[in-house]
């Protein structure tokens, strides 16, 4: 297999890898400590023993299989080796709830899943009587008295099943469904995305011609690939021969990319921000003449234009590069010189500021039911344009609709939602175009998102609010780590405050404020006027309409597991608001900040 065009099914990967590239290190990622590798050949050769055992399990075409797992190396041999035994993975986040295990396990009648060790496992055993079609449930991790991956694979060690496999991978057509992808989403229940091989190769194979400089580097994924955004471009890296390591977790990214000297990696708006507000907490701890370079270097940075600086801008950047800017890449590796942002909104500045770093930052927008990339911002041919989420992929066709809703159809789009033809049927317009749910514009070819449709809210004056630029505006401080703006139905709108509580009991340790129970701290005077006064600055840069008039720190820490945040770290905007009802119905009776 030596084209891509002979790649029509989601197997057909590892295979393409091994035959063009037949790398050393396809796949690596830590184990107690101590990183494991495998090469391209011995990819194929465990997908091709995993599915034999699926086989033997009496795996049929179309039954559905779960992964649930951090990223690691078994997780992409098992979602080859499902596909290529005629099934359909099903991805789950570990962080989910057990009342989402249980909906989701029911809802696609699951028949085996694979989980990453005991904790999962257990969650498993409490639903499984529950769920009539699951068969199987086995760990990655070797556990005593648990079965295990290593147990399972044992059927798979009957060659004589291999002929089996060759005839059910070559009854396999692009159109058949590879995935069934159950969205994170900030609201409501899970929906059950159907992909098809097609769906997914063909956004793949389109956005490789924008990233080709890749073709052999290193790629570090961190992310889950239980987000599509994460999977599909691991599939790009596997088809270009990037080696990928997978990180530990988004808290070693940076000791990982030590030893992974990556080229590329996929981010989201909200790690971008946490490594900006680290990079300038290490600015202001400076002193002197050192403390001057660095905000010079950053102010510098903010004015970066991509293909329009000039010559003395050049020159300077130079030296901003040399003396401060050059650090910020050297302690992700190295190599860094792509960073592909997706899943939210992320600030120009951001862009203009990693850019001017010599890390190319590239915003792009997509959707699950996209599979997922609709539009990506690339350096090269100046296909660049900061503030926009870049250029349509050239083989969807995107429109705006007459109430400016984004609207695409193309090879990528989505089969339906499973067991939901009516909302399937809304999903999309009379001529076949999906709903997107957000507010843009086309300019110039860049598409660009002004509204997120389902997340803006009315004032009780009329005036609608966009409230996720506030919320990254509010998280570039270090002292903030999550925000929530609210105020549907209300004069004004407000915001309740999740702090960095590690920034905010080192800021407290130099005031002498005692930080050890944290709902004290929130209601220290001294607390509430540092917030008052990074919510007045981010005030300065809003309309009338959109300053927030009120805001409220919360003592807690939202998380993926408890439900507050998605796995791209995106809030959940219902479960907060029900989680703190009562707040921000009590949150207007005080003016907080001055107006």
């Amino acid at each position: 297999m030596d084209s891509l065009d002979d790649v029509k099914r989601l197997f057909d990967i590892s295979q393409y890898q091994r035959d063009k590239y037949n790398l050393k290190v396809a796949l690596a990622h830590r184990v107690r400590g101590e990183w494991e590798s495998i090469s391209s050949r011995e990819y194929v050769e465990r997908v091709d023993r995993a599915a034999r055992a699926l086989l033997a399990a009496g795996l049929e075409k179309g039954d559905r299989v779960g992964i649930i797992s951090s990223d690691r190396i078994e997780w992409c041999v098992l979602d080859q080796a499902i596909t290529k035994a005629g099934g359909i993975t099903v991805p789950v986040y570990p962080t989910v709830s057990k009342d989402d295990f249980r909906y989701i396990f029911g809802h696609s009648a699951m028949r085996i899943c694979f989980v990453s060790g005991k904790n999962i496992y257990s969650k498993v055993e409490e639903i499984r009587a529950e769920i009539p079609s699951l068969k199987g449930a086995y760990t990655i991790d070797p556990l005593t008295d648990i079965p295990s991956l290593d147990d399972f694979l044992k059927g798979g060690d009957d060659h004589s099943l291999q002929e089996k496999l060759k005839k059910v991978a070559g009854s396999i057509t692009e159109d058949d469904i590879a995935t069934l992808i159950y969205t994170s989403g900030t609201t409501g229940t899970p929906k059950g995305v159907l992909l098809s091989h097609k769906n997914i190769l063909s956004n793949d194979k389109t956005a490789i011609p924008r990233i080709i400089e890749i073709e052999r580097k290193h790629a570090l994924s961190f992310l889950p690939l239980s987000h599509i955004f994460e999977r599909t471009v691991n599939f790009c890296y596997q088809l270009l021969g990037c080696s990928i390591y997978f990180a530990k977790s988004t808290d070693t990214v940076a000791t990982d990319a030590q030893y992974a000297r990556p080229y590329i990696m996929m981010v989201v708006p909200r790690v971008v921000e946490k490594l900006y507000a680290k990079i300038t907490a290490k600015g202001e701890s400076l002193t002197g003449i050192k403390r001057s370079l660095f905000f010079w270097s950053v102010r510098l940075g903010m004015q970066y234009r991509p293909y329009e600086n000039g010559l003395w801008y050049r020159l300077k950047l130079w030296v901003a590069r040399r003396l401060v800017l050059n650090k910020w890449r050297e302690a992700l590796g190295g190599e860094l010189r792509i960073m592909i942002s997706g899943s939210a909104s992320l600030d120009p500045r951001l862009c203009r500021l990693f850019c001017a770093a010599g890390i190319v930052l590239n915003e792009g927008y997509g959707l699950t039911e996209t599979a997922p990339i609709v539009s990506t911002n690339v350096y090269p041919n100046r296909m660049m344009r900061i503030g926009s989420i870049g250029r349509p992929l050239d083989n969807l066709d995107v429109k705006i609709a007459d109430d400016g809703e984004i609207m695409v159809k193309g090879p990528s789009v989505m089969v339906g939602y499973y067991k939901d033809p009516e909302m399937t049927a809304q999903a999309f317009d009379a001529d076949g175009y999906l709903h997107t749910g957000d507010i843009g514009h086309l300019e110039e070819g860049f598409l660009y998102i002004t509204d997120r449709k389902k997340e803006m809210f009315k004032t009780s004056g009329g005036k609608y609010i966009t409230p996720q630029p506030i919320e990254n505006a509010l998280m570039q401080s270090r002292y903030i780590d999550q925000a929530m703006v609210v105020g549907n139905g209300k004069e004004h709108p407000s915001v309740v405050i999740e702090p960095d509580f590690e920034e905010l009991r080192a800021w407290c340790a130099n005031q002498g404020i005692p930080s050890e129970d944290m709902e004290a701290v929130i209601a220290d005077p001294r607390v509430k006027d540092l917030y008052k006064g990074l919510v007045n600055e981010v005030n300065k840069g809003l309309g009338n309409w959109e300053k927030l008039r009120h805001f409220r720190l919360v003592a807690d820490q939202w998380t993926t597991e408890g439900g507050e945040l998605t796995p791209t770290l995106k809030i959940k905007r219902r479960r907060l608001t029900e989680k703190y009802a009562s707040l921000i119905g009590d949150i207007y009776k005080d003016d907080v900040l001055d107006n």
